[in-house]
């Protein structure tokens, strides 16, 4: 049980686990759980970081899209953000990279996630590990984060 489980069957949140078999080799975490749990990409989410060197900021969308850095910005009513370094991520979520879930963090961070979860009745983030991911509701899932869903992807 990752902490990730933990919190939303502490929620009492309904969600399913899927598993599967990393490949060390792979280049998408996120495209690679797509592939090995044959869903669709639009169903599967990635979690990023983003930091203004003050905070840092959680965005959880699509992995066939790319985060728009001025959008989340405006999100977080920040001026710029950029990407965290994989290791501060590493650090304030107790996850590794390609393992983060949004959800059982170490510290809870301001979260968006993408608008297009919206119209899905489960999407699936990253479990707490890698080869390990979550189908959850999203609305479940912004309501235990905390979060709102915001246009964050370039078109």
């Amino acid at each position: 049980m990752t902490p990730a489980c933990k919190v939303l069957k502490s929620n009492k949140i309904e969600f399913s686990i899927h598993e599967y078999e990393h490949d060390v080799n792979a280049k998408s975490f996120g495209l690679e759980a797509a592939e090995k749990l044959g869903l669709n990409v639009e169903e599967v989410f990635k979690t990023l970081m983003v930091t203004d060197d003050k905070n840092y900021f959680v965005a959880i969308l699509p992995v066939n899209h790319q985060l728009n850095l001025k959008k989340v910005a405006s999100a977080f009513a920040c001026k710029k953000l950029h990407m965290a370094d994989p290791k501060d991520a590493e650090r304030l979520t107790g996850y590794l990279v390609g393992g983060i879930s949004p959800v059982g963090q170490k510290k809870r961070l301001k979260t968006v996630i993408c608008e297009s979860a919206q119209q899905l009745s489960k999407m699936y983030v990253s479990g707490g590990k890698r080869g390990l991911d979550i189908g959850v509701n999203p609305l479940d899932l912004a309501k235990v984060l905390g979060a709102n869903f915001v246009d964050i992807v370039d078109e």
